[in-house]
């Protein structure tokens, strides 16, 4: 189903796609109410025809929408509209954690990763005091944004998922190598289950895989219940210790061993980064249970014995004896019963658990490719494949030929697998037919886009601030009227938004990238200056030419003015000194001794030593007597930026040059 151009709710219009999951299709759109981009998620078909999942989804996501946290992607609105159910969130820009682990292709800097953990922990902590359990942690939950910060998404979805049908379930079968125990047979899950899943990112995130794997979900799921991790400090000997002893407590099967809730995870990881091989973890309750131990088996002769008084005693001693020997009898069956009970569940539970996997597991197929074949033989590899067809929209086309796919919605990826049963949409080709473009300049939006389609082409429309023309009026399409197409090309139009005013926002501390994302967003023109001012942070924003809180229009230019500190920089000066003075020496007569014919004394010619100072900017950096036959004077300078070089020889200024310090690493003046 392409959405592309779709309006949802009068308010959210859908740019482009962004991102496809097994739960939803999340893409681009731009609020129309308040100017700004969005991610939209939309869930798929499957989840859709759900009414207990519909209900709940909205109550879960509407609850997500009250929380506010820096690492937690915001939730701004819930719709419906026909049968797309839709979340509206914050737009990140940035990968997944789970891109970045593959992307290393093995284990994350320790240091790094548990600041990812801290922010990842930070916002559970406010979910949970929130009473709102996430039950979904994994990388591919977890949004690394351009600046390194951490942003948990799909609050409040995956309780509405675990909680509906078997189609819903078994779309997070593919979280099964995150989930606690608890989650894996299906039983009571809570703020430490959140923690546990946390554990396993920690453990991935530092070793490059996850604790548990096997060939199905329902073999990770059970070695979640049944077995314990390699510590990751064997797989990875840079962990540090108490790196690895949060990990390890945060996973315990035994869910009073974990972290009890969000805050105390929080406090071990802000210390293990004081103190990484710290031994701060408190682990003695593992380390102080016991061994299982074997129950032995109670005969009738232990049990009359148990019941009879001991000979040799008074009656007194025997029947007070007797009346011990029962409270110890009971006492101990009791525990034996309440022993055996525990055992009984635990079996009940994980061979529920393993026929609820075997009964509602869903094969997973690869989806195949259906472009550029027929639709009937589309339609029989739908078959094949065990998925269902779905809407068939047929479109003009001039690549593809009558009857041929032009497109399919799941989108065709290299390995990509869906679930068995999965609609599958497609478009198909009506072939070539020539079409002429009307005239829409002048038309209001919707009779352009009403006489390209009866023209059997396509629109694209572009908004455009203007003072001259109405809004909603078309101001120019971009390909003339009455040019010769083909039916299904696509027309862009561009639209007036009349004399649309925007709130200019401060951005004044912000980063250089920070602000011009910010100020472009709002439909602003940004331009760049430069400017010095010790007192401020390098490189953050220290001027803005237009004020915060005040109304211009749309595609206004806005200058702001970067604290651009200059660093000391070195360069490497050479001077030659004759070159300089070019052959023009001071001279002194000096007596020989000898005289000449008239008895005078014969002198001759001493050429002087000449002073050299060189200054840089206003320091005098030096100054000095030299022979005046030196060819070269090398001296290093420093400064900021571009500075002045000025050589004097005997105070007389032979030569001035300007050098930019952060460009030239040497400079010659001769």
């Amino acid at each position: 189903m392409n959405l592309e151009g779709r309006l949802l709710g009068n308010r959210y219009e859908i740019i482009e796609k962004i991102g496809n999951g097994g739960m939803a299709m999340v893409y681009k759109a731009k609020c129309h109410v308040l100017n700004r981009y969005v991610a939209v998620k939309i869930l798929r078909d499957e989840f859709t025809t759900d009414q207990e999942f519909i209900s709940r989804f909205s109550v879960e996501a509407q609850a997500a929408a009250s929380i506010t946290h820096p690492n937690i992607v915001s939730i701004y609105d819930v719709g419906q509209e026909g049968n797309l159910y839709y979340i509206v969130m914050e737009l990140i820009k940035g990968k997944t954690l789970k891109e970045i682990i593959i992307e290393e292709g093995g284990a994350l800097p320790w240091k790094w990763s548990t600041n990812i953990a801290i922010q990842i922990a930070s916002a559970l902590e406010t979910a949970h005091k929130n009473n709102i359990i996430h039950r979904d942690i994994k990388p591919h939950n977890i949004i690394i944004t351009e600046e390194g910060i951490a942003k948990v998404t799909d609050f409040g979805i995956a309780k509405a998922v675990s909680n509906s049908t078997i189609t819903a379930f078994g779309s997070t079968i593919g979280s099964v190598h995150y989930f606690s125990p608890e989650h894996a047979r299906g039983g009571y899950t809570d703020v430490k289950s959140d923690l546990y899943s946390l554990g396993v990112v920690m453990y991935e995130m530092l070793t490059g895989r996850v604790p548990f794997d096997a060939d199905t979900p329902v073999s990770v799921a059970l070695k979640h219940i049944q077995e314990e991790p390699v510590p990751p400090i064997e797989i990875n000997p840079k962990v540090p210790v108490a790196i690895n002893d949060i990990i390890l407590k945060a996973m315990r099967k035994d869910t009073t061993l974990r972290y009890q809730n969000a805050t105390e995870m929080l406090n071990d990881l802000n210390r293990a980064l004081k103190e990484p091989n710290g031994d701060f973890v408190d682990n003695k309750a593992y380390q102080e249970m016991e061994a299982t131990r074997k129950i032995p088996t109670i005969n009738d002769e232990e049990i009359k014995s148990a019941l009879e008084p001991e000979n040799n005693v008074n009656v007194n001693t025997n029947t007070k004896t007797k009346t011990k020997k029962k409270e110890n009898f009971i006492t101990k069956h009791k525990k034996l019963s309440i022993a055996l009970g525990i055992v009984l569940l635990f079996c009940l539970s994980l061979g529920g658990t393993m026929l609820y996997f075997n009964l509602t597991k869903v094969e997973e197929v690869t989806l195949p490719n259906l472009v550029g074949i027929s639709k009937d033989e589309a339609t029989n590899m739908i078959q094949q494949n065990k998925l269902n067809l779905g809407e068939v929209k047929e479109e003009y086309n001039s690549e593809y030929a009558e009857g041929y796919v032009i497109s399919q919605d799941p989108e065709y990826q290299e390995n990509y697998t869906v679930k068995e049963g999965t609609t599958v949409n497609l478009v198909v080709s009506l072939g070539i037919e020539e079409a002429i473009v009307p005239k829409v300049v002048g038309m209001k939006e919707e009779e352009a886009i009403t006489a390209l389609e009866t023209a059997k082409l396509k629109y694209e429309v572009v908004e455009e601030s203007s003072k001259k023309v109405e809004a909603g009026y078309v101001i120019k399409q971009e390909t003339e009227a009455d040019t010769q197409v083909y039916a299904g090309d696509t027309v862009v139009i561009h639209v007036s938004t009349g004399v649309k005013m925007v709130t200019v926002t401060s951005v004044i501390g912000k980063t250089e990238k920070e602000a011009k994302s910010q100020l472009s967003d709002l439909g602003l023109k940004v331009v760049v200056t430069e400017e010095e001012d010790s007192s401020k942070d390098n490189g953050t924003i220290i001027k803005q030419s237009l004020e915060a809180g005040k109304d211009v229009e749309y595609g206004a230019s806005i200058t702001i003015t970067v604290n651009k500190i200059a660093e000391t920089k070195s360069a490497t000066l050479t001077v030659n000194v004759k070159s300089l003075l070019n052959g023009k020496y001071n001279t002194l007569p000096v007596e020989t001794g000898d005289v000449d014919a008239n008895g005078n004394p014969i002198t001759r010619d001493e050429i002087q030593d000449v002073e050299v100072k060189i200054v840089v900017g206003s320091d005098t950096v030096y100054k000095d007597t030299i022979e005046p036959s030196t060819t070269n004077l090398i001296q290093s300078i420093s400064g900021k930026g571009t500075v002045t070089v000025k050589v004097y020889i005997d105070d007389v200024l032979k030569k001035q040059k300007d050098i930019n310090l952060n460009e030239q690493k040497t400079l010659t003046i001769e």
